[in-house]
């Protein structure tokens, strides 16, 4: 991409598969470590590029296809969840080499630039894997695993120029570029087949409220204070977790679910579940959110505030010269997938392993660097993570809360509709 977006995400040491056997019963299977889950969520990380990636709806899209091949491979050994796609089953295969090979191919197939580093990490992965047929019965099993998540995904939309141009406006209300963009990111992504929804605009958000509501006035002029750069009203936490918060959301609710598995000591087939589900319900989001955003086509609060003399309401003031504390996204306001995919996720993580879970995670995007933030349930980081974005000025405080209910929506959906226990 010709501009930086957003510098985000981060890059922790790879951790080592540890399972090396290649027998054992459906009971052991169930408490074989989740490190190799882990692994490649860290692996499909650095294939998009790391800190660099830039492309945030499709490195959701990617995730979700590798946590679901590495699940339905886990399933086709030891079946105790139902699988997205695949039906086939082996419980003579290795678990591992089944559920890496078919990560890695996935990987593989949507980012071919990678394929050395694929390829070692694979590598690297199955060296921790006794040699013998069930080792190769898994890597075949991972193969035919992949194929089918790919097959399911051939021609889903994703594909495109992520930069289109913007035609200029002057109504009030209407999106308009703001610097140092001159382009929407991916209009066509509300097109993309969604994961888990039966349509894109299943659950799309109420309209937002007119630009001479008094909703409208109170929301101005809450981000026009708190949300502007260097704002002298806004107290520090605030400005912190704003630049906390700043990161692509399917990396900071991703590494939410790393912590918390490792934290609750999940086993191998509950961690591919959980992440399985997270990541449905993030990419979901981003397709839902894409479409609500397009449908309302409502501008950001740099485009606003400044050009405030023209909306036709007397109760807001322009400010010429206003800037957000962090950079605006180049895409529509109404709402916030930021807010959808961090509820989206905080809603399927509470289901599964129940709101009130205490954690302590990290940000790239932390200022001081390394800083960390605590949390007592998934739902208080979920709301901190929305409310982030008015402190950072590039939100309405309505966009926040639409992209709340969106999110708390789509995670219902999946988890209500996917992947269930068998009985």
């Amino acid at each position: 991409m010709k501009k930086t977006l957003l510098m985000l995400g981060i890059s922790i040491s790879l951790l080592s598969v540890s399972c090396s056997r290649n027998s054992y019963t459906n009971g052991s299977l169930e408490t074989l470590p989740n490190d190799m889950i882990l692994r490649w969520d860290e692996v499909a990380y650095e294939a998009f590029g790391g800190v660099a990636y830039q492309h945030s709806p499709m490195a959701s899209r990617i995730n979700a296809m590798v946590h679901i091949a590495m699940h339905d491979a886990l399933n086709a050994v030891y079946s105790k969840y139902a699988t997205y796609a695949f039906t086939g089953k082996d419980n003579g295969a290795n678990p591992i080499a089944a559920a890496a090979s078919a990560a890695h191919d996935v990987l593989l197939h949507e980012i071919p630039g990678k394929e050395s580093y694929l390829d070692s990490a694979l590598q690297q992965t199955l060296s921790n894997v006794a040699d013998g047929d069930a080792k190769n019965r898994g890597i075949n099993l991972g193969k035919q695993v992949a194929q089918t998540i790919i097959a399911a995904r051939t021609d889903d939309g994703s594909a495109g120029n992520p930069l289109a141009p913007v035609l200029p406006t002057d109504i009030p209300g209407v999106y308009q570029a703001v610097p140092p963009f001159d382009f929407y990111f991916a209009p066509y992504w509300e097109n993309v087949k969604p994961f888990s929804l039966q349509r894109k605009d299943q659950f799309r958000s109420v309209p937002p409220p007119p630009v001479n509501s008094d909703a409208y006035t109170a929301a101005f002029n809450e981000v026009k204070e708190t949300g502007k750069r260097n704002s002298t009203t806004r107290p520090a936490d605030q400005t912190a977790y704003a630049k906390f918060w700043y990161e692509f959301s399917e990396a900071g609710w991703n590494r939410v679910a790393r912590v918390t598995s490792v934290n609750r000591k999940l086993g191998l087939v509950e961690t591919a579940r959980l992440f399985a589900l997270v990541d449905i319900a993030m990419a979901d989001a981003y397709i839902a959110g894409w479409d609500s955003k397009l449908h309302y086509n409502l501008w950001r609060p740099y485009s606003a505030i400044r050009k405030a003399g023209a909306d036709d309401n007397s109760d807001t003031s322009p400010d010429l010269q206003w800037e957000p504390e962090q950079v605006t996204p180049p895409i529509q306001d109404y709402p916030s997938t930021h807010s959808a995919l961090g509820s989206a996720a905080a809603v399927v993580l509470a289901r599964v392993l129940g709101d009130n879970t205490s954690f302590t995670m990290a940000s790239p995007t932390a200022v001081p660097s390394g800083s960390t933030r605590s949390f007592t349930s998934f739902s208080q980081a979920a709301i901190e993570n929305a409310d982030s974005r008015v402190r950072a000025g590039i939100h309405f405080r309505f966009a926040c809360e639409a992209g709340l209910e969106l999110g708390n929506k789509i995670g219902s959906w999946t988890v209500d509709n996917l992947l269930k226990p068998l009985k």
